[in-house]
């Protein structure tokens, strides 16, 4: 079976869980000899990643490379980063809409993108450079139509797209050729956004989980969202949940005895993540106990709001705002760290606490989280119960049981799920659609 997957990110150029998501999930369908063109918007060297192989360029729009024999990766050259902010109404739209409606002559997004797959607008391999800007929107147009041509020259059996940036290309790609399309939402607008979605945004993911022939979410969480809030069809929706990946470094308990115990917020520093309550809750916890100090490593739109929301509540000296990290700087943080919170607003699924429980460390995470319905060896708290949260930081600090409980199960528990076991189950739904079809 060959699949042509479409992603907006992979390893080492990653911003969140997509990208990860992407490369446990391809390489858990390499290991069950499935063959994947994976086409994505900027070029990319995997060198850090040992089970990929550089084939060498094709153009300079798009190169070629190997994983494992089964995975090709065709790239166009362009960084984004889609989730740095709530949704993309900080992105300037551009003189022409953005493409994507102005190509179609159509007043909103569901009504151009119909059009626009159906060969308005398609101009061959991502359109003028004078016409078009770099901004969001136009990128998402470029890279479909440079999906279109992919679709006419690649032989697959099915499409897989991940998340609302990828939708327009999976829909036209399936216009091309015919083949069965499978979008698959790691995040929707209202988790990024809350209620004030954008609805450009909004209307693209609408449309293209209702395009598809099925639609995969990451959590049964985000599975209810689908239904109420996209009013995609029941049958339609299944979960696939995401997994821990099986590469990380051996940890080594070995540390010198410091004086102060560590908590670690890492991730995205937006709305949907929860910083402010992760600060607030710090605030009670050092009214408990002063020998401890909080790291929020990550960046977002939200980054300077919380350094001053910690300036003015006194934690300056409590609070280290690191920055993103990643790579090798990923598992030190984590290292260091004595436990892990997660006070997410919205969360569809969240690696981070499985990240942190692979370094054997344990976690506190949101209960509006995908995560939360496959762990249960965590402590678990409502976003918004600063006290609760904060109960619950000092008893697994100065508790030592617990702590140890914690780890030790929760870890056991996260290295039971698998990419592979995801993988599977992607492709099993890829099977039933061919079944379908035949």
């Amino acid at each position: 079976m060959k699949v042509l997957m479409l992603g907006w990110e992979f390893p080492p150029f990653i911003s969140g869980g997509l990208g990860t998501a992407c490369y446990g999930l391809t390489k858990g369908m390499s290991e069950l000899g499935t063959e994947i063109v994976l086409v994505l918007p900027r070029s990319i060297n995997p060198v850090s990643s040992a089970h990929v192989k550089l084939l060498g360029p094709q153009g300079h729009l798009e190169s070629e490379f190997s994983m494992s024999g089964h995975v090709k990766i065709r790239s166009v050259d362009v960084a984004l980063y889609p989730y740095t902010g709530t949704g993309v109404q900080a992105v300037p739209v551009g003189k022409i809409g953005t493409g994507l409606q102005a190509s179609a002559g159509a007043s909103s997004i569901a009504e151009a993108l119909p059009l626009i797959t159906g060969g308005i607008g398609a101009g061959g391999g991502g359109g003028s450079k004078e016409l078009y800007t770099r901004d969001m929107y136009t990128e998402v147009y470029r890279y479909m139509n440079f999906v279109r041509q992919i679709a006419k020259e690649e032989q697959f059996d099915v499409i897989h797209a991940h998340d609302w940036m990828t939708y327009p290309a999976g829909v036209t790609a399936a216009s091309v050729s015919g083949k069965p399309l499978v979008v698959h939402v790691h995040s929707t607008e209202f988790d990024r956004s809350g209620e004030n979605v954008n609805q450009w945004i909004y209307d693209i993911e609408r449309w293209g989980m209702n395009q598809a022939h099925r639609v995969i979410t990451v959590s049964g969480f985000t599975r209810q969202i689908c239904l109420q809030r996209y009013s995609v069809a029941y049958d339609k929706v299944e979960v696939v949940y995401n997994a821990m990946a099986d590469e990380y470094e051996q940890v080594n308990h070995f540390f010198p005895a410091k004086d102060e115990k560590v908590v670690l917020f890492l991730g995205r520093i937006t709305m949907q993540k929860g910083p402010e309550y992760f600060i607030a809750a710090a605030r009670k916890v050092l009214t408990k106990m002063d020998n401890v100090k909080f790291i929020v490593a990550g960046s977002g739109d939200m980054m300077h709001r919380m350094i001053e929301m910690a300036a003015h509540l006194g934690l300056g000296h409590k609070i280290l705002f690191a920055g993103f990290l990643k790579g090798r700087d990923v598992g030190k943080a984590f290292r260091m760290a004595d436990l892990y919170v997660m006070p997410s607003v919205s969360e569809p699924f969240g690696i981070a606490p499985l990240e942190a429980l692979a370094h054997e460390v344990p976690a506190i995470i949101s209960k509006q989280s995908g995560v939360a319905e496959v762990l249960s060896h965590v402590l678990k708290v409502d976003f918004w119960d600063i006290d609760e949260l904060a109960n619950k930081i000092v008893a697994v600090l100065k508790y030592p049981a617990l702590y140890q409980t914690l780890r030790d199960n929760g870890t056991s528990e996260a290295r039971k799920l698998r990419w592979i076991d995801s993988a599977r189950k992607c492709v099993d739904i890829y099977k039933d659609l061919l079944r379908q079809a035949s």
